[in-house]
């Protein structure tokens, strides 16, 4: 699909994607992912359905990787135990509008995680538009766009939407 086009004020998210999607998690402030990790996830097809192919991931309160940091440096042989939350199981969207094998529900969601906006997209990706806190939708209020090929061409359906705060 081409580049997403800009959408000022509104927020971007989708209910499935297409194989070959990749996502990757980050870590929210004051966490960071565990040394050697990787954070990147695919919607990869199998013969009955996609699903999205999930490496160990895992993001850590720097306090307590600092004092890891510590702990080695001291030479204390006794590690400090880190409990580690186990992730929810990926939950099967309602697809139905396309084919199990060719889109991946949501991602798994992940303690301490969100997820980066994607910058690839396939063709038949929904995307769903929401206006940001504080801001207003006007009419015409539609709040999707679909990569689609029309005349050949690859495009992007028009996003019906704007969001506004009066100023």
């Amino acid at each position: 699909c081409p580049a997403l086009p800009r959408t000022e004020f509104a927020d971007v998210t989708a209910e499935a994607y297409a194989v070959g999607t990749r996502l990757y998690y980050e870590c929210d402030s004051g966490y960071r992912r565990r040394g050697g990790q990787y954070p990147g996830i695919q919607c990869q097809s199998t013969q009955q359905f996609a699903s999205w192919v999930y490496k160990e991931f895992e993001c850590i309160d720097e306090k307590i990787l600092m004092s890891m940091a510590l702990t080695t440096e001291l030479d204390v042989t006794q590690k400090p135990e880190i409990k580690t939350q186990s992730p929810a199981p990926q939950k099967q969207a309602n697809l139905s509008e396309f084919d199990q094998k060719d889109f991946c529900g949501p991602p798994k969601t992940l303690p301490h995680a969100s997820l980066r906006l994607n910058k690839h997209y396939y063709m038949g990706q929904v995307l769903h538009f929401k206006c940001q806190s504080g801001y207003d939708k006007r009419s015409p209020t539609s709040g999707t766009r679909t990569c689609k090929k029309v005349n050949g061409k690859i495009i992007w359906t028009p996003l019906d939407l704007r969001c506004t705060n009066d100023s």
